[in-house]
């Protein structure tokens, strides 16, 4: 499968619950005056980024918050750059839900979100797959 082709199954799949993601298309091209024009959040920012919904401890029972979610997706032999290496580690180090997914699986995973929606009780956090 290509990169393309896990992001639109990891965009469905994680679609029915708390998680919502966005394509994150990065790069410059000019416009209409040959002047650069840049698009995308930065360099070595993840391909899908937007936010998964926790319900916040019982001090504030009942409230949820928006966690930043940024998944870079890879096929089974992609490799990330050092810059989105470095990117996912800032957004975890921020508290962000971050990794690296090379399927509908491993975003679930990521996001502790199951087929069906439901956020998983676990507290562990993701952590970056090294390739």
């Amino acid at each position: 499968m290509t990169e393309q082709q896990i992001q639109q199954h990891i965009r469905l799949a994680l679609s029915r619950g708390p998680v919502r993601l966005y394509r994150n298309n990065t790069g410059t091209l000019r416009d209409q005056h040959g002047r650069p024009v840049s698009f995308g959040l930065c360099k070595g920012s993840a391909d899908l980024i937007g936010w998964t919904t926790r319900t916040i401890t019982p001090d504030m029972v009942g409230q949820q918050v928006a966690v930043f979610t940024s998944i870079e997706v890879k096929t089974a032999t992609g490799r990330l750059r050092p810059e989105q290496r470095q990117w996912l580690e800032v957004v975890q180090a921020a508290g962000g839900i971050a990794g690296v997914a090379r399927s509908v699986e491993d975003a679930q995973g990521l996001t502790m979100v199951d087929g069906g929606g439901i956020v998983s009780k676990s507290p562990a956090m993701a952590a970056i797959h090294r390739t």
